[in-house]
Protein backbone atom coordinates (compact mmCIF):
# COMPACT_ATOMS: atom_id res chain seq x y z
CA UNK A 1 0.00 0.00 0.00
CA UNK A 2 2.92 2.63 0.70
CA UNK A 3 4.91 1.38 -2.32
CA UNK A 4 1.33 2.35 -4.54
CA UNK A 5 0.83 5.93 -3.11
CA UNK A 6 4.28 7.09 -3.19
CA UNK A 7 3.88 5.99 -7.15
CA UNK A 8 0.69 7.80 -7.14
CA UNK A 9 2.07 11.12 -5.46
CA UNK A 10 5.10 11.13 -7.81
CA UNK A 11 2.83 11.27 -10.60
CA UNK A 12 1.02 13.80 -9.48
CA UNK A 13 4.15 15.87 -9.25
CA UNK A 14 5.59 14.92 -12.64
CA UNK A 15 1.63 15.81 -14.25
CA UNK A 16 1.60 19.04 -12.17
CA UNK A 17 5.00 20.14 -11.30
CA UNK A 18 4.39 20.15 -7.43
CA UNK A 19 7.01 20.05 -4.64
CA UNK A 20 6.20 17.95 -1.96
CA UNK A 21 8.11 17.90 1.75
CA UNK A 22 8.43 14.72 3.75
CA UNK A 23 9.65 14.03 7.00
CA UNK A 24 10.28 10.48 7.51
CA UNK A 25 12.72 8.21 9.49
CA UNK A 26 12.17 5.42 6.48
CA UNK A 27 15.47 5.87 4.31
CA UNK A 28 13.85 3.83 1.88
CA UNK A 29 11.15 6.65 1.64
CA UNK A 30 13.81 8.83 0.67
CA UNK A 31 15.60 7.08 -1.61
CA UNK A 32 12.30 6.06 -3.87
CA UNK A 33 10.69 9.86 -3.94
CA UNK A 34 13.57 12.53 -2.93
CA UNK A 35 15.40 14.92 -5.53
CA UNK A 36 17.21 16.37 -2.56
CA UNK A 37 17.29 15.42 1.46
CA UNK A 38 18.30 16.82 4.57
CA UNK A 39 19.21 14.55 7.33
CA UNK A 40 19.19 16.22 10.43
CA UNK A 41 19.92 14.96 14.32
CA UNK A 42 19.07 16.55 17.37
CA UNK A 43 17.71 19.61 15.23
CA UNK A 44 20.82 19.81 13.69
CA UNK A 45 21.61 19.45 9.76
CA UNK A 46 24.38 16.28 9.38
CA UNK A 47 23.99 16.38 5.67
CA UNK A 48 22.00 17.59 2.84
CA UNK A 49 22.58 17.52 -0.78
CA UNK A 50 21.15 15.50 -3.77
CA UNK A 51 19.13 12.21 -2.50
CA UNK A 52 21.40 10.02 -3.94
CA UNK A 53 24.94 11.88 -2.89
CA UNK A 54 23.43 12.03 0.61
CA UNK A 55 22.68 7.98 0.88
CA UNK A 56 24.97 6.38 -1.57
CA UNK A 57 27.50 7.04 0.72
CA UNK A 58 26.43 8.18 3.07
CA UNK A 59 29.27 10.39 4.44
CA UNK A 60 28.00 11.20 8.41
CA UNK A 61 27.68 8.00 10.61
CA UNK A 62 24.34 8.92 11.63
CA UNK A 63 23.74 8.56 7.85
CA UNK A 64 25.65 5.13 7.90
CA UNK A 65 23.41 4.22 11.23
CA UNK A 66 19.79 5.03 9.80
CA UNK A 67 20.74 3.04 6.66
CA UNK A 68 21.59 -0.25 8.02
CA UNK A 69 18.66 0.46 10.73
CA UNK A 70 16.27 -3.40 9.98
CA UNK A 71 13.01 -1.89 9.07
CA UNK A 72 9.70 -1.60 11.12
CA UNK A 73 8.03 -5.18 11.67
CA UNK A 74 11.66 -6.81 11.24
CA UNK A 75 11.35 -10.00 13.26
CA UNK A 76 15.07 -11.92 14.08
CA UNK A 77 14.14 -14.88 12.23
CA UNK A 78 13.32 -12.75 8.89
CA UNK A 79 16.73 -11.59 7.70
CA UNK A 80 16.83 -11.40 4.17
CA UNK A 81 13.57 -12.28 3.13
Amino acid sequence: MQAQILNLLCDIRDERGVSYLFITQDLGVVRQIADEGVLMRGGEVVERGQADAVLDPAQHPYTRLLSTRPREGWKPGDAFT
